[in-house]
């Protein structure tokens, strides 16, 4: 196991890794912290067209050039469902509603950040379609003529979708 902090966040002592019993976990040297290394939790909302066609932006930063369900990080102090309304918005100009879960899924395709992921069904209540944040341009696509995707759980998302009800538009909102 890749080591990725050094430091104790409670007395600053030395992080090492010890078993519980249970699995290798860092703990501090000096006041026995256990350090807790817990995945980020991400959100995306799922927005369909009315022929069925599923939104996808096009990523600036990392993954740059290949496409995603819109996505963003769930901040500390953010209920999830708050994050991903505030993250459609950001990335696409749009405001949305979330009408249910669609997917939850762990994220291992980064091995330094592991993430948890969850896809929210979402319909839009306004706004302009505006690529932002970490998108630089919005399309819609049938799940059978997608772009190169980001992430690999994105393309897990839309395959379960298309395959469990015959077809992504049966989920048009």
């Amino acid at each position: 196991m890749k080591q990725r902090f050094f430091f104790c966040p409670k007395c600053g002592g030395k992080l090492s890794y010890r078993n519980d019993g249970e699995r290798p976990r860092l703990t501090c040297d000096k006041c026995r912290y256990i350090f807790y290394e817990n995945p980020a939790v991400g959100v995306a909302a799922v927005v369909l067209d009315p022929e069925g066609r599923i939104l996808l932006g096009r990523r600036t930063g990392s993954c740059k050039g290949r496409w995603c369900i819109p996505c963003g990080y769930v901040e500390y102090d953010e209920d999830v469902y708050h994050a991903a309304v505030r993250e459609l918005r950001e990335e696409t100009g749009l405001d949305i509603r979330v009408t249910g879960i669609c997917a939850v899924k762990s994220n291992f395709h980064n091995p330094d950040a592991h993430t948890v992921g969850i896809w929210f069904w979402a319909g839009v209540n306004g706004g302009e379609l505006l690529a932002g944040g970490d998108l630089d341009r919005l399309g819609f696509f049938f799940p059978d003529d997608l772009p190169s995707l980001a992430f690999p759980t994105d393309r897990e998302v839309i395959r379960e979708i298309s395959e469990s009800r015959g077809g992504l538009d049966k989920y048009s909102l």
